[in-house]
Protein backbone atom coordinates (compact mmCIF):
# COMPACT_ATOMS: atom_id res chain seq x y z
CA UNK A 1 0.00 0.00 0.00
CA UNK A 2 1.30 3.41 -0.80
CA UNK A 3 2.40 6.23 2.02
CA UNK A 4 -0.51 7.87 2.88
CA UNK A 5 -0.62 11.77 4.24
CA UNK A 6 -2.41 10.52 7.83
CA UNK A 7 -3.55 13.56 9.25
CA UNK A 8 -4.87 15.18 5.69
CA UNK A 9 -6.75 12.03 5.22
CA UNK A 10 -8.09 12.28 9.22
CA UNK A 11 -8.88 15.77 8.08
CA UNK A 12 -10.52 14.94 5.03
CA UNK A 13 -13.02 11.74 6.35
CA UNK A 14 -13.83 13.90 9.59
CA UNK A 15 -14.69 16.85 6.95
CA UNK A 16 -16.62 14.63 4.82
CA UNK A 17 -18.31 12.66 7.83
CA UNK A 18 -21.04 15.05 8.55
CA UNK A 19 -24.33 15.78 6.39
CA UNK A 20 -24.22 18.77 6.13
CA UNK A 21 -20.72 19.48 4.76
CA UNK A 22 -21.29 16.68 2.25
CA UNK A 23 -24.00 18.99 1.48
CA UNK A 24 -22.49 21.59 1.02
CA UNK A 25 -20.03 19.99 -1.30
CA UNK A 26 -22.69 18.50 -3.44
CA UNK A 27 -23.94 21.95 -3.88
CA UNK A 28 -20.56 23.29 -4.82
CA UNK A 29 -20.16 20.34 -7.34
CA UNK A 30 -22.95 21.99 -9.70
CA UNK A 31 -21.25 25.66 -9.44
CA UNK A 32 -19.24 28.22 -7.23
CA UNK A 33 -21.27 29.98 -4.60
CA UNK A 34 -21.44 32.77 -2.37
CA UNK A 35 -21.13 31.91 1.43
CA UNK A 36 -24.43 33.70 2.12
CA UNK A 37 -26.21 31.95 -0.78
CA UNK A 38 -25.31 28.48 0.74
CA UNK A 39 -25.94 29.67 4.15
CA UNK A 40 -29.88 30.48 2.77
CA UNK A 41 -30.27 26.65 1.40
CA UNK A 42 -29.81 25.22 4.27
CA UNK A 43 -32.23 25.13 7.76
CA UNK A 44 -28.76 26.32 10.11
CA UNK A 45 -27.77 29.82 10.70
CA UNK A 46 -24.67 31.75 8.44
CA UNK A 47 -22.27 31.14 11.56
CA UNK A 48 -23.33 27.51 11.85
CA UNK A 49 -22.43 27.26 7.89
CA UNK A 50 -19.70 29.36 8.18
CA UNK A 51 -18.22 26.71 10.34
CA UNK A 52 -19.03 23.68 8.70
CA UNK A 53 -17.49 25.92 5.70
CA UNK A 54 -14.25 26.61 7.49
CA UNK A 55 -13.99 22.24 8.20
CA UNK A 56 -14.20 21.42 4.92
CA UNK A 57 -11.30 25.00 3.73
CA UNK A 58 -8.87 22.74 6.34
CA UNK A 59 -9.85 19.98 4.34
CA UNK A 60 -8.78 21.53 1.48
CA UNK A 61 -12.20 20.83 -0.03
CA UNK A 62 -13.09 24.09 -0.59
CA UNK A 63 -11.13 27.28 -1.71
CA UNK A 64 -12.57 30.70 -1.27
CA UNK A 65 -12.04 34.12 -3.85
CA UNK A 66 -12.77 37.04 -2.27
CA UNK A 67 -14.66 39.56 -4.73
CA UNK A 68 -15.01 42.58 -2.59
CA UNK A 69 -16.95 41.88 -0.34
CA UNK A 70 -17.91 38.70 -1.19
CA UNK A 71 -16.84 35.51 -0.82
CA UNK A 72 -17.02 32.72 -3.50
CA UNK A 73 -16.65 29.65 -2.61
CA UNK A 74 -15.18 26.84 -5.22
CA UNK A 75 -14.91 23.06 -4.52
CA UNK A 76 -11.35 21.38 -4.69
CA UNK A 77 -12.19 17.40 -5.22
CA UNK A 78 -8.45 16.90 -5.51
CA UNK A 79 -7.86 15.75 -2.30
CA UNK A 80 -10.60 13.01 -2.46
CA UNK A 81 -8.37 11.31 -4.82
CA UNK A 82 -5.69 10.14 -2.23
CA UNK A 83 -8.91 8.96 -0.38
CA UNK A 84 -10.65 7.02 -3.26
CA UNK A 85 -6.67 5.54 -3.70
CA UNK A 86 -6.55 4.77 -0.12
CA UNK A 87 -10.44 3.07 0.33
CA UNK A 88 -9.11 1.31 -3.57
CA UNK A 89 -6.47 -0.51 -2.01
CA UNK A 90 -9.48 -1.93 0.95
CA UNK A 91 -11.77 -2.61 -1.93
CA UNK A 92 -9.11 -4.90 -3.58
CA UNK A 93 -8.34 -6.44 -0.80
CA UNK A 94 -11.61 -7.51 0.65
CA UNK A 95 -12.80 -8.46 -3.13
CA UNK A 96 -9.70 -10.64 -2.97
CA UNK A 97 -10.41 -12.01 0.21
CA UNK A 98 -14.06 -12.74 -0.50
CA UNK A 99 -13.40 -14.65 -4.24
CA UNK A 100 -11.01 -16.82 -2.08
CA UNK A 101 -14.49 -17.56 0.30
CA UNK A 102 -16.09 -18.28 -2.48
CA UNK A 103 -13.68 -20.44 -4.03
CA UNK A 104 -13.34 -22.35 -0.76
CA UNK A 105 -17.05 -22.67 -0.17
CA UNK A 106 -17.71 -24.16 -3.66
CA UNK A 107 -14.92 -26.63 -3.28
CA UNK A 108 -16.32 -27.83 0.08
CA UNK A 109 -19.81 -28.06 -1.45
CA UNK A 110 -18.21 -30.44 -4.06
CA UNK A 111 -16.51 -32.77 -1.37
CA UNK A 112 -18.84 -32.38 0.53
CA UNK A 113 -21.59 -33.59 -2.07
CA UNK A 114 -19.27 -35.78 -4.99
CA UNK A 115 -22.36 -36.49 -6.79
CA UNK A 116 -23.86 -32.72 -6.97
CA UNK A 117 -23.69 -30.91 -10.15
CA UNK A 118 -22.48 -27.05 -8.36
Amino acid sequence: MGEYNTSRLDELFAAVSDGTRRAILARLAESDARVTELASAFPISLNSTSKHIRILERAGLVTRTVQGREHVLSLNAAPMAEAAEWMEFYRRFWDSRLAALEDFVLKKRKTDNPGSKQ
